[in-house]
């Protein structure tokens, strides 16, 4: 475990930030939680809570970061299931211009969390040398914001670029198809229109994913693209289907009903060498070496 520090973890309110918050928390660090004005969302009673509209044109980011924290966890996003919402683009330079600022303040790291979107279509394994080639309007804004950050100030803080995949648990705060599948069960229902589920995915559950992040954001020696994954790939119809099971939901899934969507691949998972070996070392309390 590192040396307690200030940790700033944006979005901290939201499907992933509350289990990255924990996961800091649980290991001594000093927690500053950014949730949106009027958020509902419980947090960890360990972490100071502030409440801040941090993609306002106008916000004044000296509130968040005077005295600079040691660390920026930056998760905050709008509409990330909306793959194809305008607000993804409109929103980027509010996003590029906090990162800017927690580096002109002085924070050591920046762990920004990423997609597989950025990607695009693509057939097997990710390394962090995988060309991106993103075909929706989130994956361009997020390819969009990991080469701006990288080329403005890439050599002046440790940048660690989260590319997450396929997430599931705590099902009942997402919208993901798990959610809906539990919507569907509350409903009463017994089918559930559903694509091929032929895909395959690297699915990782949410507390697992905190705690992936929460190590990437305590050390310094890690940094450029990351894979937070499992690094494996399971098909959409199988891990669907066990989600049935492990919650006796009682439907049936009516496979093909939906199309597949054209910007899914058939087969995507992370190379996960990296944050396995920075989890070991974690682990055993030994910190890890570059690895860019």
């Amino acid at each position: 475990m590192t040396q307690s520090e200030r940790v700033l973890v944006t979005g901290a309110g939201g499907y992933i930030g509350r289990h990255v918050v924990d996961a800091l928390v649980a290991r001594g660090q000093e927690v500053t939680a950014v949730v949106r004005p009027g958020s509902a969302a419980t947090i960890n009673s360990e972490a100071r809570v502030v409440e801040f509209d941090l993609l306002a044109p106008s916000a004044d980011f000296s509130v968040l970061l005077e005295p600079a924290p040691t660390a920026v966890v930056h998760l905050a996003w709008e509409a990330g299931f909306a793959h194809n919402a305008p607000v993804h683009m409109q929103k980027l330079s509010d996003h590029f211009r906090f990162l800017e600022a927690a580096t002109e303040a002085g924070v050591q790291r920046l762990a920004v969390l990423g997609s597989m979107h950025e990607i695009g279509f693509y057939e097997g394994m990710v390394s962090a040398e995988t060309p991106t080639n993103p075909l929706s309007l989130y994956g361009i804004a997020k390819d969009a914001l990991r080469k701006s950050s990288t080329l403005a100030f890439g050599d002046r803080v440790a940048l660690q670029w989260l590319r997450a995949y396929y997430i599931f648990g705590d099902d009942r705060n997402n919208k993901s198809i798990f959610t809906k599948l539990l919507e569907a069960a509350a409903d009463g229902k017994s089918e559930f229109p559903f694509t091929s589920g032929a895909a395959r995915f690297d699915f990782i559950h949410v507390a697992e994913l905190g705690r992936q992040i929460a190590a990437v954001a305590s050390q310094a020696e890690v940094t450029g693209i990351i894979n937070v994954g499992s690094g494996t790939s399971v098909s959409l119809g199988e891990q669907v289907e066990q989600f049935i099971r492990d919650n006796d939901l009682g439907i049936a899934l009516q496979y093909g009903a939906f199309p597949d969507r054209p910007y899914d691949s058939r087969e995507i998972y992370g190379d996960a060498t990296v944050i396995r070996e920075l989890m070991a070392k974690d682990a055993a309390g030994v910190q890890g070496t570059d690895q860019r």
